[in-house]
């Protein structure tokens, strides 16, 4: 197996991957927990990717996702504003507490 990479001086080379190499990679991308993730090609600013990393303190990944989970964590918070005034609750506080209170 031959892939083609960057040099260091910028100039394409021919490098090859060894069968055990490639087999690693192959069996990383069907294994069962590749099911739950989603490998993605994606343009991001370099600035924005780096600060972010260095706000986090963590790698791309981890980055990217903890930003994934802001995103949906956000419009959650969004879809519960908008039901402000919307619902009547009755709650019993002593109930909920489970004790009684002396």
């Amino acid at each position: 197996m031959w892939t083609k990479s960057k040099g260091s001086h910028g100039r394409s080379q021919v490098v090859a991957l060894t069968v055990h190499t490639y087999a690693c990679m192959y069996r990383g991308m069907n294994h069962p927990a590749a099911a739950e993730t989603r490998r993605v090609t994606a343009n991001l600013p370099v600035k924005l990717v780096d600060e972010a990393c260095q706000v986090t303190g963590k790698g791309i990944t981890e980055t990217l996702v903890a930003g994934l989970e802001r995103v949906a964590r956000s419009a959650a918070a969004a879809k519960a504003r908008a039901l402000k005034g919307k619902l009547r609750l009755t709650i019993d506080i002593e109930t909920s507490r489970e004790r009684p209170r002396h």
